[in-house]
């Protein structure tokens, strides 16, 4: 048995759950997993049926690249979750799908505010854009690099999707849903012209005070 047969059965009981509720497509997204302990992480392959995936299938990288284990090419966005373990030690795991609410939003470049406390407790102070890049390039994994150092677990990609971070994969799978129940809410209060309100300052810093505290907690069981 694999050395790293947790990991990737994590990894893919994620993609079946993800598949199940319908916020994964085909070959579309990606999943990873830290792997404790160790500069490296599990992570799906490219161009691969989540419906056909396999614990076999899920290849091992560490933060350069290069495989250690696995036989299928790795997914084209690799770099990108890299980049996140090497600049968020509090994240574990790491979601990347096109769902259709918040892949709206990436289309209209539009940021998501603080709009509710359980939003900013989990996700954030906001859901913020990072600016378009071709996929599986240098110019997204620096610009994710960049972004993800603001502590925030949800961002949105611009033209392309969104990218989701969590302490735990359970975590990551609640925040990615949390993440379009957001997005379909705040494109139906745009539709209504109105003006839209955000929870109170004093608020939402509590929130992500709290939020602060998970991801500390999560940094350190990570060099546990």
């Amino acid at each position: 048995m694999s050395a790293y047969q947790h990991y990737k059965q994590e990894v893919v009981d994620a993609c079946h759950a993800l598949l199940q509720r319908g916020y994964l497509k085909a070959t579309e997204g990606n999943i990873s997993a830290r792997i404790k302990q160790q500069e490296s992480f599990a992570i799906t392959p490219s161009n691969y049926d989540y419906a056909k995936m396999q614990v076999d299938d899920i290849c091992i990288l560490n933060y350069e690249i290069k495989p250690i284990e696995g036989t299928l090419k790795p997914s084209i966005e690799s770099s990108m979750h890299a980049a996140v373990y090497q600049n968020r030690p509090d994240v574990h795991c790491i979601i990347h799908t096109h769902q259709p609410y918040a892949s709206a939003l990436a289309l209209i470049n539009m940021p998501i505010p603080a709009l509710f406390d359980e939003q900013v407790r989990f996700l954030g102070r906001s859901v913020d854009i990072i600016s378009y890049a071709p996929s599986g390039t240098s110019f997204l994994k620096n610009a994710v690099k960049a972004k993800v150092k603001n502590n925030n677990n949800a961002y949105i990609l611009q033209n392309h999707g969104v990218l989701v971070l969590g302490g735990t994969m359970e975590q990551a799978i609640h925040n990615m849903a949390l993440l379009e129940k957001c997005a379909l809410t705040y494109l139906l209060a745009i539709m209504t012209e109105k003006k839209i309100t955000k929870i109170p300052l004093f608020i939402r810093e509590i929130a992500f005070a709290k939020l602060r505290t998970d991801e500390k907690k999560f940094a350190e069981l990570g060099n546990s």
